[in-house]
């Protein structure tokens, strides 16, 4: 505790210091500001510097070391005098030795004071960023320093968050910040011969004052081709390309990829091993929507007279398998071969495995390209539970193959994908079982989203398990049981893992390029991995494992693989819609409240209940809730969570809202259609403006309207 005491008040003495140094230079350069003067004392200074050449240096350095370590502004400005006083090379060392001693006290300051309240804070983004430091922090500590048009003081800050060596820090710093003193010494070298207007326009100061515009971009160029350079420098880049852009996968990442890319002229190819669509069509968004709509007209026919119907509607569960085959068919043109060809891309059927970074082999024929994008998907996660493989289990990929309706279903995820088959199959007439390892189902949503999918599901005739993992599969067909590790048993004739998906990754040449670090695929803001000429898109980064951010992922691949180094896009999913398809459904854009604590963000609640909304009592589905988290006070959005039958479409807007910046008040003044589901954005606005309005306004409001009533 003393220890503890000591240091913050050796804080609170460090901080007096900082803000009264930075007061009186404030106050020093505000009160001394006056050009007549200036002139005069420059003139004096120069005099007293030819006079006391080494105490003049000196004065200098501390100078410049005082105003770097305190990351006060005007370093540049006192790099261009460096160089107008004392000449390049001493200009030139001179800077150089006082920029690197500041930048270090500066870090030193920013460790000391800051480092520790923001680990505390934020102890999983530093841990990252501290992982990242570890690995390869002095080349990105080298490329911030080589780009000027990076605030150095902001990255001495920065940096003194992290876990980097002092003693690196500083040597790399030295190294770093050389070309930009030469340009900025040299400079003020030049600067310091004008004498009259014309000496502007001479060669010399022309050149330096374009050498000076131009050293962020030829700095940024020069950074760029070196990291492309050692990246590459294993390998042999071919003459020629065959194209401009390979695509590996014909899923949505892909399928975008090489839409984008035919749009833009280039010559591109398209592979896949399977079916063309990927998982989305064939295995994932189209076949299980058209089930879950089956299997919602199954639970209404089921109980007719609750809209004054008669009869019942009984499923037919081979003629539902029939009809998603269909419905796979009357889609799979819109992704089919012929319609790519038809675009200008070349799609070809068969393994890719990537040879180097430039060529692909496909089933022995080898192509090259400029630069190749992965698009390989994800696949179903098959943990490793004893006696699970004997169980012939489904999947997502898998369960369309089924012919009979499983009379029980053992379902093990509650997640997205495990909620919605259990409630299908459920509604078909399967005795479901959902056995989840954490506590709850939906475990990333918050409680009260869990906690109504939770009452859904058992409405529709579901046993839930949760906080139990099944330990092993025990018996044979007709007896199979699984164990799980509170020591309950569940019997089924068919199990469903559900547990998560993870990426494509084997198979591909991948390890042997040295792409994958510890299994996985990382990517850069642009897409790139770790060799500049191979990007991803997709469920293969990891990321937003959905079709629309695939899709989405699909455009900035694309186009930064055809135009980097003239143009490029950082690829983002600001305010990313996600939807989980079950009856009710629950959408949700932004934040959850469990991640705005997480992230110590203050958030006010608003909630509006759909048993109010009219058009949800008419359709008879008036079960769920609009809730949204804004910033206290304010109407900006920061999370929508949508619990109800058309959750997803009524997410539209507030993503639109949320995409563009728009708040409550926006949403509240739009017309929208009477009865409508939208409406329902609209009402959850209206509860928002009326919790805001301030008391005094209303007090204000009734006593101006009681005057006016006489």
């Amino acid at each position: 505790m003393a220890i503890a005491g000591s240091r913050q008040r050796l804080k609170l003495i460090g901080a007096i210091v900082f803000f009264s140094a930075v007061a009186v230079a404030w106050f020093f350069l505000q009160g001394h500001a006056d050009t007549t003067q200036a002139k005069a004392w420059v003139g004096q200074a120069m005099q007293w510097i030819d006079d006391n050449p080494g105490l003049a240096l000196l004065a200098y350095a501390l100078i410049y070391i005082g105003v770097t370590g305190l990351s006060l502004p005007g370093a540049t400005v006192l790099t261009l005098i460096g160089g107008s006083l004392f000449g390049f090379w001493v200009g030139v060392v001179a800077v150089s030795c006082a920029s690197v001693i500041g930048a270090t006290i500066a870090m030193v300051i920013a460790r000391c004071f800051l480092r520790e309240t923001i680990e505390q804070r934020f102890p999983d983004a530093v841990q990252r960023v501290n992982k990242g430091i570890n690995r390869d922090g002095a080349s990105y500590l080298f490329a911030l320093r080589l780009i000027p048009a990076i605030p150095f003081f902001l990255v001495n800050l920065v940096m003194g968050l992290t876990r980097m060596n002092i003693l690196t820090y500083a040597w790399v710093s030295q190294i770093a910040m050389l070309p930009a003193t030469f340009v900025y010494v040299n400079a003020g070298q030049q600067l310091a011969t004008i004498e009259h207007p014309s000496d502007i326009l001479s060669a010399r100061v022309v050149l330096a004052l374009t050498a000076l515009a131009a050293l962020p971009f030829v700095a940024r160029f020069a950074m760029s081709w070196w990291r492309q350079r050692q990246a590459l420098r294993k390998w042999s880049k071919p003459p020629r390309f065959d194209f401009n852009l390979i695509v590996i996968g014909a899923g949505s990442a892909g399928l975008v990829t090489a839409y984008i890319a035919a749009a833009a002229r280039a010559k591109v190819a398209l592979i896949e091993q399977n079916e063309m669509g990927g998982d989305c069509l064939n295995t994932g968004c189209i076949p299980s929507k058209t089930l879950i709509r089956s299997a919602k007209l199954a639970k209404e026919g089921a109980d007719p007279s609750r809209l004054g119907l008669t009869g019942e509607l009984k499923p037919d569960f081979t003629a539902i398998m029939q009809r998603i085959r269909a419905v796979i068919a009357r889609v799979a043109p819109h992704d089919s071969m012929q319609r790519y060809r038809d675009l200008g891309v070349e799609v070809i059927a068969g393994h890719a495995r990537l040879v180097d970074p430039w060529t692909v082999d496909v089933d022995g024929r080898r192509l090259t390209a400029r630069r190749l994008v992965l698009a390989t998907g994800a696949e179903p996660v098959m943990p490793p539970i004893p006696g699970l493989a004997d169980r012939e289990p489904l999947t997502s990929e898998t369960l369309w193959s089924l012919s009979e309706l499983p009379p029980r279903l053992l379902v093990l995820g509650g997640g997205a994908i495990g909620c919605e088959l259990a409630q299908a199959f459920a509604r078909f007439g399967s005795q479901v079982t959902i056995v989840e390892a954490l506590p709850r189902l939906l475990a990333h949503e918050d409680a009260d989203v869990s906690d109504a999918m939770h009452a859904l599901l058992l409405a529709d005739g579901i046993d839930i398990v949760a906080g139990a993992a099944v330990t092993s599969f025990e018996g044979g067909d007709g007896q199979a049981t699984a164990v799980l590790a509170n020591g309950e048993r569940a019997a089924f004739d068919r199990v469903l893992v559900a547990v998560g998906r993870r990426p494509r990754l084997n198979g591909f040449g991948l390890e042997e390029l040295g792409l994958l670090e510890k299994g996985r695929l990382s990517v850069d803001e642009k897409l790139r991995t770790r060799l500049p000429t191979v990007y991803a898109a997709g469920d293969v980064i990891g990321q937003l494992q959905f079709t629309h951010a695939a899709g989405n992922y699909g455009w900035f691949a694309s186009m930064n693989a055809l135009f980097d180094g003239f143009k490029s896009w950082q690829a983002h999913s600001k305010a990313f819609p996600i939807v989980i398809y079950t009856d009710p459904e629950i959408a949700r854009v932004g934040m959850s409240e469990g991640e705005a604590r997480q992230r110590h963000i203050e958030f006010d609640v608003t909630r509006y209940d759909l048993a109010e909304l009219d058009r949800a009592i008419a359709d008879g589905a008036n079960e769920g809730f609009v809730k949204i988290l804004t910033p206290p006070g304010k109407d900006r959005i920061l999370g929508v969570t949508i619990v109800g039958a058309r959750a997803g479409d009524m997410l539209g807007e507030f993503t639109l809202a949320m995409r563009h910046g728009l708040g409550l008040n926006k949403i509240l003044q739009t017309i929208h259609p009477y009865p409508s589901w939208s409406e329902a954005a609209k009402s959850a606005a209206g509860e928002w403006r009326r919790a805001h309005v301030p008391d005094w306004l209303l007090r204000l409001s009734s006593r101006f309207l009681a005057w006016r009533r006489g």
